[in-house]
């Protein structure tokens, strides 16, 4: 038999558990059926991860690494920052609705986080590293658009996030993809009212 590395059993845990999660609910991922999931000894767990909550954690990053993880869009002859914008948020969006139930359970994470105590660090990183994906997002895209942004960055990130959050939360309700692509275009409208030629 092979014997396989902490890290390796680390993400075979953190897979594991992402599925049980998406199959049963955040509250009911106990460490049991983590271990079940993996095919992984109960004292693996407790081997790789000190806490639930550092297992969490390991489930946001890797469904936040893989929701983020889309290709950057390279600007094409002719093409206005807006149709960059444009690119870049359907790029996005199409990793949301290439994997809805993770980001249904990014919700529910963010709600059982809140809501148990000791774990409300979990929802605040969460948010951070949403937070600060979004700030890296939009230099990139700025510098690919050869403009600078009228607003301070990390306002502009928060703004982004709080509109790409609700319109996630929406479309996963009712599953409205004509009128999430509208609200898209929306918003690369909008941003493109907030982008100057860089001098």
């Amino acid at each position: 038999m092979v014997r396989q590395s902490a890290d390796a059993r680390r993400e075979q845990l953190v897979e594991a558990a992402i599925r049980v999660m998406i199959r049963d609910g955040v509250a009911r991922a106990t460490t049991r059926a983590v271990v079940g999931e993996a095919g992984l000894p109960l004292g693996a767990l407790h081997y790789c991860f000190r806490s639930k909550q550092q297992l969490l954690h390991g489930v946001i990053e890797r469904i936040m690494l893989r929701s983020l993880a889309f290709p950057l869009v390279t600007p094409t002859d002719g093409a206005s920052p807006r149709d960059l914008f444009r690119a870049f948020l359907h790029a996005y969006w199409d990793r949301i609705r290439e994997s809805p139930e993770e980001h249904q359970l990014t919700y529910e994470l963010t709600q059982y986080a809140l809501r148990e105590p000791g774990l409300a660090d979990v929802a605040r990183r969460q948010y951070q590293q949403y937070l600060e994906a979004n700030i890296d997002h939009l230099r990139t895209v700025a510098q690919l658009a050869d403009i600078r942004w009228t607003m301070e960055v990390p306002v502009l990130a928060r703004y982004g996030m709080n509109f790409l959050d609700g319109l996630t939360l929406n479309w996963l309700i009712d599953r409205d993809d004509p009128q999430a692509l509208a609200a898209l275009d929306a918003y690369a409208d909008h941003l493109s009212t907030l982008a100057v030629a860089r001098a």
